[in-house]
């Protein structure tokens, strides 16, 4: 077993953005805590077909395109500019809570907002973070939205 690749894909904290309110206090706090641990910030942003169009798109439009969009403005809105070398933004397609659970082994955390773009409003978990909390293989930070009484973390798991 390669323990120094091993040890080198734990020096991280893996946050979830999707542009949301919550999912950029998750950044911001990532950034804060990769920053005083002295790791790697993992930034991810994923991307998947709408399902109306069955994987085939007729128009020059990128969903892809879209995320790293997504991506690159929040992280300049963050740390107002470009971001640190510490910074790794990463685009993935598929399922968010899958590609985030996925992302989870081996990092020192799981960072996600309470609620993203999308699901019904007022309920305390979304369905990605709510998964990522069940699933992950690190511990997981919910972040709020800002414009909660609290926008105070909310820890989820434990490492045994």
């Amino acid at each position: 077993m390669d323990t120094t690749k091993e040890h080198a894909d734990s020096d991280r904290i893996v946050v979830g953005v999707d542009g949301s309110v919550a999912s950029m206090a998750a950044l911001r706090r990532g950034a804060r805590i990769a920053e005083a641990l002295g790791v790697r910030l993992e930034a991810i942003t994923v991307w998947q077909y709408p399902l109306e169009f069955g994987g085939y798109v007729t128009s020059e439009w990128s969903p892809e395109t879209d995320a790293r969009a997504v991506l690159t403005e929040s992280a300049q809105k963050v740390f107002g500019g470009p971001p640190p070398e510490w910074f790794l933004p990463v685009v993935s397609e598929g399922s968010a809570a899958q590609v985030l659970i996925d992302a989870s082994k081996g990092a020192e955390m799981l960072i996600v907002g309470s609620r993203g773009h999308g699901g019904f409003v007022g309920l305390l978990l979304g369905s990605v973070s709510a998964r990522c909390a069940e699933y992950a293989h690190c511990p997981v930070l919910v972040m709020h939205n800002a414009d909660r009484e609290t926008a105070q973390p909310t820890a989820i798991g434990a490492v045994a």
